[in-house]
């Protein structure tokens, strides 16, 4: 009977497999990594589990869901690449989902121009937007603070992105996210900053957050301590309007204390200058009240120039509203940032809340990536463009523009619209006479205060283009559009220019239509962060793009067979990556403050490198990243840290699970947190923990545990009564749970790891007190040590009478080496397919023994260059439908 089902265990909240983490109740397709790939027929779960205790933690489960395919009606069904199961080809096209069909789609064809990199915003929109309007108003209606706050949050996969602007309110100290019950879910402390703006990343939600957050059950709080103490909080709701949201409105109070306020969200229709707007309410009609009369004004200088009457509640204060036909005066007005939008009650007790209509706040970059594929007629300059907007409530918008890699001037720097009919440009603002132009390109640095009221919504609907002619190509080189990046938590977006990244950088230079840029940083924890965009690319490439960062003196020094000074950036999603390596080494950190490092994109077509731009990030990290403390190391002294870069330059180190392991260390794997695993000369072995004998009569396997315990229920507890007492005649290890007598020594048992030998500790009688130190191993004189048992701490000197090693000890002696893949060994030069668990021997893949290491490469496929591309089951590599493809290149 095969084995259809794998379990795992992880003591957490969430769930790690294969070096990623999940949250509760995530479920996903196993990346065993290269050369094996997606299991696209393996479906893995994050199950939430409860211990005895009490304790939640993630238990992953995996099973083989090939099993549940459904039987195709068609004679001849096919295989899709990354699906599991066949489908009949006439019902292929329902398989696609929005966005792949959007990426197919040439509906355009006919055009003259070219406008296939334009995303409209709602095509751009790639995660669920809320809001929340926070107040001083509590439970009880006493208010608290005469604070308002407005806050904008974007739901991406596992990730909660936020922007709050507040008012009448001091700096705020921290911001709290309450669950249902009105626990903290998250906390996130503010840091200083001049800014009115607060920008950060909830990461990581767990999944019964995320149900709470779409069912309008989460709550944010901002608490402000700098003077007096003063909490305003408001409900995180889901509203239609945010999506079309362009200009925006915080209403405040002038009375103290108040606990009102109000938000407005506004938008322009798109062909006519109507502005339509919803105004969210709290506390301006109290509770006791069923309904009271409003005025809505719409002021310049306390001057009125609209106004509407209406009826709201305390149960239901919103209000919506279209304001028709804005003429000239109104728009300008808009786009200065001076209009007022006013809300007054009618009666005795009359409040009034008011606030300035400007552009859409948020923490959210305005950026563009120029390629020459994007231009409106479809080049191969191997150059890029990159620009940077600040849009400021007054309208005046900040722009900072630099363009690389071209071979004749440029002429024209320009911001423009979508062009309305063929190759017919639409032109707003020519911003050429601040370009500076230099070798191979230049920078334009400005700012221009005359943006118009629809031309703001353009710009922040996405619907606006920045252009760059060139003496070669006068209708333009480079093209991009003018996008939001959401927020990623990465703060040099805010105040640094992101570098370059081009073919004509790459050695030798790349005429490729592609185009990219990248934000990196480096924490105080010597951290490397980084960001990035790409643009340009081929529609076969967008799914195979993979980026390095690469420490090297000049620029034509990239050694493929050297890998000491080049690390894989991972993340990439569609155009962009991001993420934060914690190991970079210290040559690597020095080739950032240096200068003299380079960030690599690479594609199915360019292996060695599509575009590619010069990293300078200054550093003071004089001795390598500072990783974060491992939690389970209870014998710091028992730890050692090496520099990863030594660590890869030692002959002996293993690599295991993504990491590189010392000669001699042992860890406890990801895989099974029951095993402990130790290096011998590049090899790995995994051991089962081995679990002490108890002399308990009752003993049960706790669900947190490795090994079976007694049952304290079902047995009297002594030892802990010794324990308790200070017994002066012996010593008490928490590790095996045992009394040793004064003066002994023994070598400590550590759950998960087992017994440590290259440890040894003592029971100092005098003090009960457990002293435990690192074995310290002799010299020795010969020449060629051997270790006798891979579980030993020292080497010794081999007897002259010693014979010859059993195939076992084979792998830890010197010579060639025999290679441990799985359960099975293998002798040197050897190759065999490997089995995966839940999937079976993997044909398509072909492993071999390298003295004594395993070695893995799938098998490589021709590059097909067919729209209709199957794959049939048994067969390694894709086909064309018909067999009448051609092939043009070889890829792994």
């Amino acid at each position: 009977m095969p084995v259809n089902k794998l379990v795992l265990l992880c003591w957490s909240k969430r769930c790690s497999f294969g070096g990623r983490f999940y949250s509760l109740e995530d479920m996903w397709h196993p990346d065993l990594g290269d050369p094996f790939g997606v299991m696209h027929c393996v479906m893995c779960h994050c199950e939430p589990q409860r211990s005895r205790r009490g304790k939640v933690f993630g238990k992953v489960s995996c099973k083989n869901i090939k099993q549940d395919c459904p039987e195709p009606s068609c004679d001849d069904p096919v295989l899709l690449p990354g699906h599991c199961c066949k489908t009949c080809p006439k019902a292929t096209e329902s398989l696609f989902d929005g966005f792949e069909f959007f990426q197919e789609k040439e509906d355009d064809l006919h055009k003259s121009y070219n406008d296939r990199s334009y995303l409209s915003s709602e095509q751009m929109n790639t995660g669920d937007n809320f809001v929340a309007l926070l107040t001083g108003v509590t439970d009880l209606w006493l208010p608290s603070s005469s604070g308002v706050a407005r806050a904008r949050f974007t739901l991406t996969k596992t990730s909660l992105a936020f922007s709050i602007t507040y008012q009448r309110i001091n700096r705020p100290s921290t911001i709290l996210f309450l669950d249902s019950e009105g626990n903290t879910a998250f906390e996130f402390r503010v840091p200083h900053a001049e800014s009115e703006m607060i920008c950060g990343v909830w990461r990581n939600l767990p999944k019964s957050h995320m149900r709470q957050l779409q069912e309008e059950q989460l709550r944010v709080s901002i608490v402000a301590t700098d003077g007096r103490r003063e909490e305003i909080q408001g409900k995180i709701i889901k509203h239609r309007a945010l999506f079309a949201e362009t200009f925006s409105a915080t209403l405040t109070s002038d009375e103290e204390n108040s606990g009102m306020g109000g938000i407005a969200m506004l938008t322009l229709s798109d062909t006519e200058n109507n502005l339509h707007f919803i105004l969210l309410m709290q506390g301006i009609i109290p509770p006791t009240e069923k309904g009271e009369s409003h005025t809505h004004t719409l002021q310049y200088r306390q001057h009125s120039l609209r106004e509407i009457h209406a009826n709201v509640t305390a149960q239901d204060p919103d209000f919506a509203e279209v304001l028709t036909d804005l003429n000239s005066r109104e728009l300008f007005w808009l786009s200065r940032g001076q209009l007022q939008i006013v809300v007054e009650t009618e009666g005795h007790n009359a409040h009034r809340i008011s606030g300035y209509i400007t552009g859409r706040k948020s923490c959210d970059t305005l950026q563009s990536v120029m390629s020459s594929g994007d231009a409106l007629t479809p080049l191969k300059t191997g150059a890029v463009g990159s620009a940077v907007f600040s849009l400021h409530d007054n309208g005046t918008l900040d722009y900072q523009v630099q363009v690389s890699g071209v071979s004749s001037t440029v002429v024209g720097v320009t911001i423009e619209m979508k062009p309305r009919r063929r190759s017919k440009r639409s032109v707003l603002y020519d911003v050429t006479e601040n370009f500076a132009a230099a070798a191979g390109g230049g920078r334009a640095v400005g700012s221009y205060g005359r943006m118009e009221a629809r031309h703001i919504h353009m710009l922040l609907q996405n619907e606006l283009f920045i252009n760059v002619a060139t003496a070669e190509h006068s209708e333009g080189e480079l093209r991009g559009q003018i996008r939001t990046l959401l927020y990623s938590g990465l703060d040099s977006r805010t105040h640094e220019l992101p570098f370059s990244l081009a073919g004509q950088f790459v050695s030798p230079p790349v005429r490729t239509s592609a185009g990219g840029h990248a934000w990196v940083s480096v924490d105080e924890r010597c951290h490397l962060h980084y960001e990035i965009v790409v643009n340009g690319l081929s529609k076969g490439d967008d799914l195979t793009v993979n980026a390095h960062l690469h420490g090297l003196a000049e620029i034509g020094e990239i050694d493929e067979s050297k890998t000491n000074h080049k690390r894989l950036l991972t993340g990439f999603y569609g155009e962009q990556a991001q993420g934060v390596l914690k190991d970079l080494s210290m040559e690597l950190l020095r080739h950032l403050d240096k200068g003299t490092a380079f960030i690599q994109v690479s594609t199915k077509m360019n292996p060695r490198g599509e575009i590619r731009g010069r990293i300078h990030v200054p550093n003071s990290c004089e001795f390598g990243s500072r990783g974060e403390v491992v939690e389970e190391a209870e014998f710091d002294d028992l730890v050692f840290v090496r520099d990863p870069e030594e660590l890869r330059k030692d002959p002996h180190t293993c690599f295991f699970e993504g990491e590189h392991h010392a000669h001699g260390s042992r860890w406890t794997p990801h895989y099974n947190s029951c095993f402990s695993c130790t290096c011998q000369k590049k090899t790995v072995i995994c051991d089962p923990v081995i679990c002490p004998a108890l002399t308990c009569p009752h003993t049960y396997q706790p669900d947190d545990k490795c090994c079976p315990v007694c049952d304290e229920r079902k047995t009297p507890k002594e030892i802990p009564a010794e324990k308790t007492e200070e017994h002066p005649e012996g010593c008490y290890f928490e590790g095996d749970q045992k009394m040793h007598a004064p003066g002994t020594m023994w070598h400590p048992f550590v759950p998960p790891f087992g017994y440590i030998k290259c440890a040894v500790c003592t029971c100092k009688g005098a003090t009960g007190e457990v002293h435990c130190e690192k074995v310290t191993c002799p010299p020795l004189t010969c020449s060629h040590p051997i270790r006798r048992n891979p579980s030993d701490c020292c080497k010794v000197c081999p007897p002259e009478d010693t014979p010859l090693p059993e195939e076992g000890e084979l792998m830890q002696a010197d010579g060639t080496r025999h290679c441990k893949f799985g359960k099975n060994y293998y002798q040197n030069s050897e190759n065999w397919h490997p089995r995966v668990p839940l999937v079976g021997e993997m044909k398509c893949i072909t492993c071999w023994c390298d003295h004594g290491v395993t070695k893995c490469q799938r098998k490589q496929c021709p590059l097909l260059s067919c729209s209709n591309i199957t794959r049939r089951e048994g067969k390694c590599c894709p086909e064309c439908a018909g067999n009448t493809h051609k092939n043009t290149h070889t890829h792994t």
